[in-house]
């Protein structure tokens, strides 16, 4: 290879490496060609790219890219999947977990995710683990239950109030109609008022009357 393809590799990987959020990696050796297209065509499926690679032009590549982590996994063939963001990571690593099993000769050797290194264990342990999307549902069903659960103890005590308050209008309401309905009643019980010029003009007949009784009593003593 001339160096001026060997640079465009290097360029072509360090940009690869840039775009990954994750990468696995594995031991490639004693694959048949058409299992290497077997397993390129399933990762691919599971938004995944895989290449065959050289250990020194990757060496290159990483380093340029900054990604220092892969550096350790550089050992030997090397074939590499690089998944991007919308990459499914645990269906690329089932992937390589049954074609290691059906060939017997693939060999994981580990990944590096978000800049961490993962062991092979953890890659094998990411492909037992259920597809994406029904993990994805069994975390929010585990999120969202807790939270069911407390809305629930939640709204019960304030529904219980809304009942109470609901009583207690009634019942104010009820006794104000009751109140309404007795005022006329005791209205028309009590004796009306006697006006105060009908009290005066009772108390001048009356001192008129005295008067007039005093006058006729001294009529009568003159004349006996």
């Amino acid at each position: 290879m001339k160096k001026e393809q060997k640079e465009k590799v290097v360029e072509e990987l360090a940009d690869r490496l840039k775009a990954a959020d994750t990468l696995l990696v594995a031991d490639y050796r004693g694959l048949t060609m058409p299992q290497i297209d077997a397993l390129r065509s399933r990762l691919l499926e599971s938004g995944a790219k895989f290449a065959v690679v050289k250990n020194t032009l990757t060496r290159r590549a990483a380093e340029a890219a900054g990604a220092d982590a892969l550096l350790t996994l550089l050992e030997g063939p090397t074939a590499i999947a690089f998944l991007e963001a919308d990459g499914d990571m645990l269906a690329a690593a089932k992937a390589l977990a049954d074609m290691a099993r059906e060939s017997r000769v693939l060999a994981i050797r580990g990944g590096v995710l978000e800049g961490r290194i993962v062991s092979a264990e953890e890659v094998e342990s990411l492909a037992t683990l259920p597809p994406l999307e029904i993990l994805r549902g069994q975390v929010l069903g585990a999120i969202v239950a807790p939270l069911t659960s407390f809305a629930g103890l939640v709204s019960a005590p304030l529904q219980n109030l809304y009942g109470l308050i609901e009583a207690r209008i009634e019942q104010l309401g009820g006794e104000g109609a009751e109140e309404a309905a007795s005022a006329p009643v005791e209205a028309a019980t009590e004796p009306e008022a006697v006006p105060d010029t009908e009290r005066v003009s009772d108390t001048e007949e009356s001192t008129q009357a005295s008067a007039t009784a005093d006058a006729s009593e001294e009529t009568v003593q003159e004349e006996s």
